[in-house]
């Protein structure tokens, strides 16, 4: 496969807010207090498959 990156402009960047749920309810990562932030980073993400039979 050919990726080509691209880089932006500094002055044309903007910030990503990251969400997740918490709880039952959606919160952006930016509200919660460093001890959380910190344990959210260090998640691990995985993927679920359905089984075949």
């Amino acid at each position: 496969m050919n990726h080509s990156t691209e880089t932006l402009p500094t002055e044309q960047r903007q910030r990503c807010e990251i969400w997740t749920r918490v709880m039952g309810y959606h919160r952006p990562v930016s509200q919660f207090n460093h001890g959380k932030q910190s344990e959210h980073y260090e998640r691990r993400h995985f993927r679920e498959h359905a089984t075949t039979r």
